[in-house]
């Protein structure tokens, strides 16, 4: 499903390419070379700039609201299936692995690498080039490791996807604004 309200943008010779089943909110600015998979979900007001780097985003994932992806020439942005970017968080020309998670308000930086099954603590800042090992959690600014995460925390971390999958799928279920007529009163 797609809002009237969005603005989706060829750039440079690349459009975007969306797959039937993403779900993309209101608001969502996608530009450029951005290739987002199936049961994606795009909310309100995130901002997907493929000008000058490739954006993937991989079947599942989720950028939820007010998120921004951009990268700079020469990079890309790659994000694996079922990964949570959490709302306003930045990524910035870097790599995130399947099942990870991105903190609320986080900045991953260029050519950082987040490993599969790694969370991203709230408002952390993790620097250019880091390399975040899998199943890790790591917080703070600069961003540092906090521990571990057990088979159970590591494997409940793409449950969050799952429920944003579910959740769009509600979200596409609904009328679209557009065509809902208002009630009138008898």
């Amino acid at each position: 499903m797609r809002s009237s309200s969005n603005s989706i943008l060829p750039f440079r010779g690349h459009s975007p390419k969306i797959d039937p089943s993403a779900f993309i909110g209101p608001n969502v600015v996608i530009i450029g070379d951005v290739e987002i998979a199936a049961e994606c979900s795009i909310w309100p007001g995130a901002v997907l700039r493929g000008d000058v780097c490739p954006i993937r985003i991989g079947r599942g994932s989720n950028v939820q609201d007010g998120a921004v992806m951009h990268g700079d020439e020469g990079n890309q942005l790659i994000i694996g299936s079922h990964v949570t970017i959490g709302h306003r968080a930045i990524v910035h020309g870097c790599s995130i692995d399947d099942g990870a998670l991105i903190g609320m308000g986080a900045i991953v930086l260029d050519n950082a690498r987040i490993g599969c099954q790694s969370l991203i603590g709230a408002g952390s800042l993790v620097t250019s080039g880091k390399i975040v090992p899998e199943r890790t959690m790591w917080m703070g600014s600069p961003a540092r490791l906090v521990r571990n995460l057990d088979d159970g925390v590591a494997g409940d971390l793409p449950k969050n996807a799952h429920h944003y999958e579910a959740l769009a799928r509600e979200y596409m279920a609904q009328p679209r604004p557009w065509e809902c007529k208002p009630k009138t009163r008898t």
